[in-house]
């Protein structure tokens, strides 16, 4: 295997070690239950299978958007109280 070779394995393995977390419908991106309450998370934070990332209003009915895994919170695509089409990128989680 050549250096180009390995560094593409390495990053296809780095890859499957993350999991992107995709708006399920288009809608309002909230990173807190309320304007004057702290984010659900963090860049950083570690997570819980499940556990709420972040909400999405679509005609005045708020969905929990939740983790599909555990891991931690390495990135944070979607602005907060922005617009997002379906499976627009939201999250970047790093499996545990």
């Amino acid at each position: 295997m050549n250096r180009l070779e390995e560094r593409t394995l390495r990053e296809i393995e780095k890859d499957n070690d993350r999991k992107e977390v995709r708006a399920p419908m288009s809608g309002i991106f909230y990173r807190s239950p309320a304007p004057d309450q702290p984010p659900y998370v963090e860049i950083g934070d570690i997570v819980k299978k499940k556990q709420v990332l972040a909400l999405l209003e679509t005609m005045k009915v708020f969905q929990k958007v939740k983790s599909p895994a555990a891991g931690k919170i390495v990135e944070i695509a979607a602005v907060n109280e922005t617009a997002l089409k379906d499976e627009e990128l939201m999250f970047v989680i790093e499996v545990e």
